[in-house]
């Protein structure tokens, strides 16, 4: 089996951060877009503070909202510097990354940020 250059070097963010990103992601948009379905009673203190955002800032949520993806893409098209930057130049292996940075954001790009390709060479 040949042994990898490192150019198709990708790393899968954990489980723990796509759950967290997502539901995240998605308490975000409920309260953004349809906040009458979200059960800001049973989130006891963050529930309140939730209400409170959504109901007197509604305008500040919603640019949070177009704020995270902005920042989420930013990281995504960053992550394709950083795979130029650490020689990882197959195109589907940097579509990985972006599209995971895109989804994920840090969790994803702190993972690119940490892989050396001198290490990932040695035996």
């Amino acid at each position: 089996m040949a042994e990898s250059d490192g150019g198709d070097y990708f790393k899968r963010t954990s489980l723990f951060w796509m759950v967290t990103v997502t539901l995240a992601v998605i308490y975000f948009a409920c309260t953004v877009f349809v906040p009458d379905i979200v059960p800001f009673e049973f989130l006891g203190p963050f529930g309140s503070f939730s209400k409170n955002i959504v109901y007197n800032y509604p305008n500040m949520l919603y640019k949070g909202w177009w704020a995270t993806w902005a920042i989420h893409l930013s990281e995504a098209l960053i992550a394709l510097k950083v795979c130029s930057n650490k020689g990882i130049n197959n195109t589907s292996t940097r579509c990985l990354w972006f599209i995971q940075t895109f989804l994920f954001g840090f969790a994803s790009l702190g993972l690119l940020i940490k892989y050396d390709p001198e290490r990932r060479k040695q035996h």
